[in-house]
C-alpha cells in the first residue's frame, strides 16, 4: 500500500510550533482569532508552497465550479496558467464541471472553452476514469467542495478516481477544502457494507466531520484504496469552524444547496428524498423544510417541538415548489414543517428520524417509501423499524457506539486541530 504523508505548508508548521504552554486567556484569544480567520484552500497552498507536486508534469484535474481560490478564480484557469505544469485533462462529477446539471442527470463529456482541454464525464456511463482517459497524465488532482454528509456523491467520485489512479500508477493529490458543517461533530448511523452504493461507499456516519483530504487518507488507510496519495492541506481552518467563519466565498456545491443552513439540515432531511414528501426542491429553502399538500403541518411541528431537540425548533409553513427537480408537487401549495436552526451542532439525523416516525404516524394511509431509502439510510433497519412502530430511542439506540468506533478509526487520518 502506497501512502504519502500530506504536504504541510509553512503557515501550518508555524502554527504548530506556536502551540506551547498556553493559559485560558491565550486559548480564548486563539478561539476568537479562529472565528475571524481567513482560510487558504488547498489550491492556494499548492501554488505557493507545494508547486513541486505538479511542476514539469502533465496534470489531470477532477473538479467543478467549487474548485476556486479566495478570489473566485477557477482551479482550471489557475493550473492552465501555471507555466511549470501542463493541464491536459479535466474530469466532471455529478452536476457537471460548472455545476449547472440537475441531480441524477447524466453529464456529457465536453471541451473546456477557454483552455481547449477535454472534459471527461464521471457521471454517466462511466463513473471511474478509464485507462484511456488517464493516458498521458502524470499526476491526478482533486478539488471539489464537499458538504459533510455521507450521501453526497462528490467523495464517491473521489474514491473511484483514487482507485483508477492507483491502478494506472498515477499519484493522486487532494487539494483540501473545509467541511462546511464543522469537523468536530459526528452524527447519524454508520453505513452497513451491504448497502454500499454511489451515495455511500464506505462505513461512515451520515455526518462524518471530515474534510475531503481526511476522507481520502481514511479511504487508503482503512478501506483498501491503493494509491500514492498526497493531501495539500488548508491553512487557517479548525474543526470548530462552519463555512461562514472561513471567509471563503460560498458557491452552491449543487443546484439545491444554496446555503450553509441547507447544508446543516441535509444530513437528516435528505432521507425524505426517498419518501412521498418534498424536501423543498424548487424553493429558496431546500432541505430546510419538508412537506406535502396533505400533511398536518401544525400537528407535526407541535409534536416535534415536544421532543425538545437542542439547537433547532420547528415551524409550520407553506411553500410552492417551482419546477422541482424531484417532480414532487410542482406548482402546488405544500403544507410543511421548517427547521429553524439555532445552533450548528443540532443533530439533523436524529431529528430526521423523529420527523419520519411522526409524519408516518400522522398519515399512514399516505405514507410511501421509495426504493432508494435503504441506500440513503445505509441500512434496512431504519425503514423496517419505523414500519414496525418503534420510537426514536429504539431506532437510534446503536448509533452512539458505532459513532465512537468510527471516531476511533478516523483519528489517525485527521489533519487539523
Amino acid at each position: 500500500m502506497r501512502h504519502q504523508l500530506p504536504v504541510l505548508s509553512v503557515l501550518a508548521l508555524l502554527a504548530a510550533a506556536a502551540c506551547g504552554s498556553r493559559g485560558p486567556e491565550d486559548d480564548a484569544a486563539a478561539a476568537a482569532s479562529r472565528r475571524r480567520a481567513t482560510v487558504r484552500p488547498g489550491i492556494e497552498v499548492l501554488l505557493s508552497d507545494s508547486l513541486h507536486l505538479i511542476a514539469g508534469r502533465r496534470v489531470g484535474l477532477v473538479t467543478n465550479h467549487t474548485g476556486i481560490d479566495r478570489e473566485g478564480r477557477s482551479d482550471i484557469d489557475l493550473i492552465a496558467d501555471e507555466p511549470s505544469a501542463r493541464l491536459v485533462a479535466l474530469f466532471a462529477p455529478e452536476h457537471g464541471i460548472r455545476g449547472q446539471t440537475q441531480e441524477g442527470v447524466e453529464v456529457e463529456s465536453d471541451v473546456d472553452r477557454r483552455t481547449g482541454v477535454p472534459i471527461y464525464s464521471l457521471y454517466g456511463d462511466t463513473r471511474k476514469p478509464t485507462p484511456a482517459m488517464l493516458d498521458g497524465i502524470d499526476v491526478l488532482l482533486y478539488d471539489i467542495q464537499d458538504i459533510g454528509a455521507r450521501y453526497y456523491t462528490y467523495v464517491s467520485t473521489m474514491a473511484l478516481a483514487m482507485e483508477a489512479a492507483g491502478e494506472s500508477g498515477i499519484p493522486f493529490v487532494v487539494l483540501d477544502r473545509p467541511n462546511p458543517i464543522r469537523g468536530d461533530v459526528v452524527q447519524g448511523d454508520v453505513l452497513e457494507p451491504a448497502f454500499s452504493s454511489f451515495v455511500g461507499m464506505y462505513p461512515e456516519p451520515m455526518r462524518h466531520g471530515m474534510t475531503p483530504g481526511e476522507l481520502a487518507r481514511m479511504f487508503v488507510g482503512e478501506f483498501g484504496v491503493d494509491v500514492e496519495l498526497t493531501v495539500v492541506p488548508l491553512d487557517g481552518w479548525s474543526r470548530t469552524m462552519t463555512f461562514d467563519q472561513t471567509e471563503l466565498p460560498w458557491v452552491a456545491p449543487s443546484t439545491n444547496m444554496p446555503s450553509l443552513e441547507s447544508a446543516l439540515a441535509y444530513p437528516g432531511t435528505c432521507l425524505f428524498e426517498a419518501t412521498a414528501l418534498s424536501v423543498g426542491r424548487g424553493t429558496d429553502l431546500p432541505f430546510q423544510q419538508v412537506g406535502a399538500p396533505w400533511l398536518d403541518a401544525q400537528a407535526l411541528a407541535d409534536t416535534l417541538n415536544g421532543y425538545g431537540f437542542a439547537g433547532v425548533r420547528f415551524e409550520a409553513t407553506t411553500f410552492v415548489p417551482r419546477d422541482p427537480t424531484d417532480g414532487k408537487f410542482g406548482g402546488q401549495e405544500v403544507r410543511g414543517v421548517r427547521l429553524v436552526e439555532e445552533s450548528a451542532t443540532f443533530d439533523a439525523p436524529d431529528i430526521a428520524v423523529a420527523m419520519l416516525v411522526e409524519a408516518r404516524r400522522l398519515h399512514p394511509e399516505r405514507w410511501a417509501w421509495l426504493g432508494t431509502f435503504d441506500r440513503l439510510a445505509g441500512t434496512d433497519r431504519l425503514r423496517s423499524g419505523i414500519d414496525a412502530g418503534e420510537g426514536v430511542d429504539a431506532l437510534t439506540a446503536e448509533w452512539s457506539a458505532a459513532i465512537r468506533d468510527f471516531e476511533r478509526r478516523r483519528a489517525p487520518y485527521l489533519l487539523y486541530d
